[in-house]
């Protein structure tokens, strides 16, 4: 049954790739099982331009991902869904992170460097970065109230869906949907 839903899935993508211009119900109709809950905008909302910090400490905006696509994670070191959905995205990063895609994962509030050390140590992820938003800046600007929370950003960093809670970023479905963005070029 799995392989006839990944069949069908990647079917699906090969029609949404042939299109000079991705069909967003075509893409939004790839989502099943827990990623339903990613939610397409009707219209792109602008990104934000607020800084947060790399693990050295040095500030950055998401202007820097300019160019690809981004699944943009908002996480915390105490928030037990993270632990169930970080291994996934990193599965997505390491399935299709690279010049088209990347993972960014964004630590909001206060998390500190051990326990975010520790807390990638014990789940072993190690191909995310390490980003954090001590003061919320970059979360309050894009709105996020509650984690997890997963935006995605298209080429020119603004946003084009959003996910409030967990889900499986490693399924069929979520590597379709994001195929077929790329593929889009939306």
């Amino acid at each position: 049954m799995r392989k006839l839903k990944s069949a069908l899935l990647y079917t699906a993508l090969a029609v949404v790739a042939n299109t000079a211009q991705a069909d967003m119900s075509a893409i939004e109709a790839l989502r099943e099982g827990n990623m339903r809950k990613l939610m397409f905008h009707e219209t792109a909302v602008a990104g934000s331009d607020a800084p947060f910090l790399t693990e050295t400490g040095t500030e950055m905006t998401l202007a820097a991902y300019e160019g690809q696509f981004v699944v943009l994670n908002f996480w915390a070191t105490w928030c037990a869904p993270c632990r169930q959905e970080m291994p996934q995205l990193a599965a997505l990063q390491a399935q299709m992170g690279g010049d088209d895609m990347q993972v960014v994962t964004v630590a909001t509030g206060r998390n500190p460097a051990p326990a975010i050390n520790q807390f990638f140590d014990e789940i072993g992820v190690d191909n995310l970065p390490k980003h954090v938003d001590p003061r919320q800046s970059l979360s309050r600007s894009m709105g996020v109230l509650g984690l997890p929370v997963t935006v995605v950003l298209d080429r020119e960093g603004n946003e084009i869906a959003r996910m409030q809670g967990e889900a499986d970023w490693s399924s069929d479905s979520a590597v379709a949907v994001m195929q077929a963005l790329i593929a889009g070029g939306t």
